[in-house]
């Protein structure tokens, strides 16, 4: 089985670039104000060029307005925008088809009534994102570097693909998997030396016990 990674919250062409060698399948570029890993339009253009071809480009909006959208699109001209804000099931079917692009809707998850909300999202996004729900009083849904249980993923079946997220790194990438059952993976702070900055030797090791999770699970 072959397990996709996001790497997300690039903030350099650099960063992109590992990303891409290394053998990510998607990059994130965030648009949130109250993220370390925030992007101007102008700092995200030449990170989107980095990875156009490369990877899958991965606009990360939270409960923006359609004119900061479509300057987020213009700028960057990714293939998905991921909405990782409270954005309602009316309200992504609304975006998905003013801007034409897949959607990526995340969803926090602390215990298993949170995961009906997906029966509801599958039906209005191309895919689903599972993140662990943010600290009571933080002021963004996600990259907070937490985890929730992911047994809580295995054996459950969603019409729409779906990323396993929140605290996610190398140590730990293929225990998530193995009890998850996901076939996608969101990684952010995990490959980090710093909070916003990507570390090349991170993402390579990431990658290396992703492959080998895949492997354990074609032989099991």
């Amino acid at each position: 089985m072959t397990i996709a990674v996001k790497i997300c919250g690039l903030t350099s062409a650099g960063a992109a670039d590992a990303a891409a060698r290394l053998g990510a399948a998607y990059g994130g570029l965030v648009f949130h104000p109250a993220s370390p890993r925030n992007l101007s339009l102008d700092a995200a253009r030449p990170i989107a060029e980095a990875m156009r071809g490369r990877l899958q480009i991965v606009a990360l909006v939270a409960d923006r307005s359609d004119d900061e959208i479509a300057a987020i699109m213009a700028a960057t001209r990714p293939g998905y925008l991921q909405l990782h804000g409270e954005e309602t099931a009316a309200r992504t079917a609304a975006i998905r088809a003013r801007f034409g692009v897949a959607v990526i809707k995340a969803l926090p998850v602390a215990e298993a009534a949170d995961l009906e909300a997906a029966h509801v999202y599958a039906a209005v996004a191309d895919m689903l994102l599972f993140d662990a729900r943010a600290p009571r009083g933080a002021e963004r849904a996600g990259g907070h570097g937490t985890a929730f249980d992911w047994t809580l993923l295995n054996g459950r079946c969603f019409t729409r693909p779906w990323f396993l997220a929140g605290g996610l790194g190398p140590d730990n990438i293929a225990r998530a998997i193995r009890a998850s059952g996901a076939e996608l993976a969101d990684v952010s702070s995990g490959v980090e030396s710093a909070p916003g900055i990507k570390d090349a030797g991170l993402i390579g090791k990431l990658m290396a016990a992703v492959a080998h999770s895949a492997d354990d699970t074609v032989q099991a």
